[in-house]
């Protein structure tokens, strides 16, 4: 078995282990995050970790009411100078927690006074050892190259501390299922493996989202980009009616992630404009109308609540992509070019 065909299948039990072993450690950080009341939050991430940031906009947006923002790391190392961020909760995501641009713009909040929490693979790490907090998404080794068990188990820590700093019995309640919705995905993925073929010379593609999973079009487009060396982008629906929908011409791949929720209308619309132009849709959905007017369709569990839908929703991302690479004839395990660790500056 391929090291990340073995990874994406652990993820439903990762995700079990961490609900359950930080939970304490989330209380304590909630309880500093609500005694220090921030004025916003502020997040430093890059690659997939930056995906698992756009999440958090969501989640803290709606649910904490938080307005929140995305670093700009360059301004800390390359410029040497830093915005004010002494009233802010500020979050470090990365896998690894080398990366010197996201461990600085963490360091540079810490000594202005910000509240600090990191969330990383690496206890030891540097932005671990720079935040006055840190989630451990405590994945294991990922072999891989191209993430996606600690992709998952940082949205899953994200919403762990939301759900902690918001304490709503509904939201808490929700989170307990999401190793079984994880784990249904997967049990429903199977066919993807059949019908890859038919994109083996897929050449461009787009993949769409909006709201919670916004993040969500973004990262599957980073998974095939990674691993298929194929041009494509992930959009908003909302951005992508602004322009880039002159793109489309007949057979164009177009992966859309609509699950039943606020945003589920629009991207219906967007998908019969898609279907008057011919365009080739890749539905992941757990409405069965949208499923029915997409080229293929993968499934998402029935109950899942929007607002966790994009930890399951990406899961035929990743075996969409690794399939892909597959037929492709390409190394799964380590793309060309690229390495486990990248470190910025």
């Amino acid at each position: 078995m391929l090291h990340i065909e073995r990874e994406i299948a652990e993820q439903p039990e990762i995700i079990g282990e961490l609900l359950e072993r930080e939970a304490e450690n989330t209380r304590r950080i909630a309880k500093a995050i609500r005694e220090f009341n921030p004025a916003f939050v502020h997040i430093a991430a890059r690659g997939t970790s930056d995906n698992a940031a756009r999440y958090a906009q969501y989640t803290f947006g709606i649910h904490a009411h938080l307005p929140v923002g995305l670093a700009t790391p360059s301004i800390h190392t390359l410029y040497e100078t830093s915005p004010n961020l002494s009233h802010a909760l500020v979050l470090g995501i990365s896998q690894s927690g080398k990366s010197e641009d996201v461990c600085r713009v963490v360091s540079d909040a810490r000594e202005q006074g910000a509240l600090t929490v990191a969330i990383t693979n690496a206890p030891d790490s540097p932005l671990a050892q720079a935040a006055e907090y840190h989630i451990n998404v405590m994945t294991g080794p990922e072999v891989s190259v191209a993430a996606t068990k600690t992709y998952t188990a940082q949205l899953a820590a994200v919403a762990l501390l939301m759900t902690t700093v918001v304490d709503q019995a509904e939201l808490t309640q929700a989170l307990t299922q999401l190793p079984a919705y994880m784990a249904e995905t997967l049990s429903q993925a199977d066919k993807i493996a059949q019908w890859t073929e038919r994109y083996r010379y897929m050449e461009r593609f787009v993949v769409l989202g909006r709201g919670y999973n916004y993040c969500t079009a973004f990262e599957i487009s980073l998974k095939i980009k990674e691993l298929c060396y194929i041009i494509g982008e992930g959009y908003s629906e909302a951005d992508f009616r602004h322009g880039p929908f002159a793109l489309i011409d007949p057979g164009f791949p177009v992966i859309v992630v609509a699950p039943k929720g606020k945003t589920l209308a629009t991207l219906a619309d967007l998908v019969t404009k898609l279907g008057e132009r011919q365009a080739e849709t890749l539905i992941i959905s757990n409405d069965s109308a949208i499923i029915k007017q997409g080229r293929k369709g993968m499934l998402l569990p029935s109950g899942l609540p929007e607002w966790l839908s994009p930890i399951p929703a990406v899961v035929p991302g990743q075996i969409f992509a690794m399939r892909l690479a597959i037929e492709k004839g390409h190394s799964v395990d380590a793309p060309r070019g690229l390495n486990k660790v990248t470190v910025t500056r």
